[in-house]
């Protein structure tokens, strides 16, 4: 291993050294590399374990790798579901002195997949709508904040279970700009257009292998993230103006936004009109509403959507509680809940099955059961018992979300041009049946 190589981190960790950086990615042994189910990507990537945990490395140029770490972290900063970047790699070469490949090493974000994984089998049409919407949800909470994405796509994106819809995270932020004074309507414009052109060439692509099922249309599919972004991007920034007799629909608008799983933290209210109208203008808003006042209550960090789910059973819970204890404060409730209905039902799980669901993801599913097991029995089944029957029946079956072994590690795309795409064998670039 060369005397100058180089490692820029945050948080230096000495394990780093252990990894074989004088060998080409491809060339890491079994005993370095870990088997995750990976997207498509331009650049080799792989997994290895670093220090108990899971990280990904990717191979690219200095310049890159640098501005991708910087640029992940920035967005770490800002709140913005992505990928922790951990450290570069540069100055590396083989046992013979010849130059290699820098490369961004990233934590591995436990219990997601990415979607070609989700679609080992025939897609379903709402797995399909559910994950598009979920990068619609993504990419407004980055244009936000001023992130131009340059490439958007189900590819560059990964995925984790949110209580019956998915959780979006950004992966790869190398072609991304962030502009502080805020991105314009026609940048914002062409990255909505590039995730339309690339999330219908990901599905039929899909569909061509057999992978989709015949009743999605991949093109129709990938036109709804426009409207689902326009409708986010509407409810909150829209200034609303309505007469002043009905200002109820300032708190309607709130809960509107906290539906959403955004916070206002601030109005910009101001009478016109001879004071017969009030203007709202949401000045700041920040997503994770259900999910903050969660984990305030209980410390459980969970998804926005799980987090809405649990707390609709501790409010339930905390709801009859003061009914017969009305001296009992709301902390003290949210506490008892926590310790006397959800840590059980998680801690029943048995340890080999443990992998498959995070915890919330599998008190929420077991909810989901006892409603199931009540509606077919026209009884309320305790808890308990439906976790018991949850777990046996269908926990048991479910792949193992957490790790997903025997998967190929070493998936790449290579570089495509523009003549490339044009000569398909109908002589039509695909792009003209978006």
């Amino acid at each position: 291993m060369r005397s100058d190589m180089r490692i820029t981190s945050s948080v230096m960790d000495a394990t780093l050294l252990d990894l074989p950086w004088d060998l080409p990615l491809d060339e890491w042994g079994e005993d370095d590399v870990v088997q995750l189910p990976k997207g498509i990507s331009r650049h080799l990537v792989r997994f290895a374990r670093l220090n108990g945990r899971v990280v990904a490395i990717k191979e690219t140029t200095e310049e890159m790798a640098s501005r991708e770490y910087s640029m992940l972290r920035t967005l770490q900063r800002l709140d913005v579901p992505c990928v922790e970047p951990l450290a570069v790699i540069a100055g590396r070469s083989d046992a013979d002195g010849e130059p290699l490949n820098a490369a961004l090493v990233t934590r591995h974000l436990r219990f997601s997949l990415p979607y070609r994984a989700l679609y080992s089998s025939s897609m379903q049409p709402s797995t399909a709508q559910r994950l598009v919407d979920a990068l619609a949800g993504l990419l407004v909470r980055l244009h936000l904040v001023g992130f131009y994405w340059g490439d958007v796509s189900l590819s560059n994106t990964l995925f984790r279970r949110d209580a019956g819809a998915f959780a979006a995270y950004l992966v790869d932020a190398e072609t991304g700009t962030l502009e502080r004074d805020g991105l314009s309507d026609g940048r914002r414009e062409d990255d909505l257009e590039v995730a339309r052109v690339n999330i219908a060439g990901e599905l039929l692509d899909l569909a061509a292998g057999e992978r989709l099922d015949p009743s999605i249309d991949p093109v129709a599919v990938a036109g709804s993230i426009v409207e689902q972004y326009r409708s986010l991007w509407h409810e909150l920034t829209t200034e609303q103006v309505i007469p002043a007799s009905e200002r109820w629909r300032i708190r309607d608008r709130i809960e509107r936004l906290n539906l959403l799983g955004f916070d206002i933290e601030e109005l910009s209210i101001s009478t016109g009109d001879g004071g017969t109208t009030v203007r709202i203008q949401p000045k700041v808003v920040d997503p994770g509403h259900h999910h903050r006042r969660l984990q305030s209550l209980t410390g459980i960090d969970a998804q926005e959507n799980q987090a809405r789910r649990l707390l609709n059973d501790l409010d339930e819970y905390v709801a009859v509680q003061h009914d017969q204890r009305p001296n009992v404060g709301d902390e003290a409730l949210a506490n008892e809940w926590f310790e006397q209905v959800f840590a059980p039902i998680v801690e029943s799980v048995p340890l080999e099955l443990r992998g498959k669901l995070e915890g919330p993801e599998v008190f929420h599913h077991v909810l989901e059961h006892r409603w199931y097991l009540s509606e077919q029995r026209q009884c309320e089944v305790p808890l308990v018992e439906a976790a018991a029957s949850y777990i046996e029946t269908q926990l048991a079956y479910l792949r193992d979300e957490a790790a997903l072994l025997n998967v190929p590690t070493t998936m790449t795309m290579p570089i495509v041009t523009q003549q490339d795409l044009q000569d398909d064998d109908d002589g039509v670039d695909w792009r003209d049946k978006v």
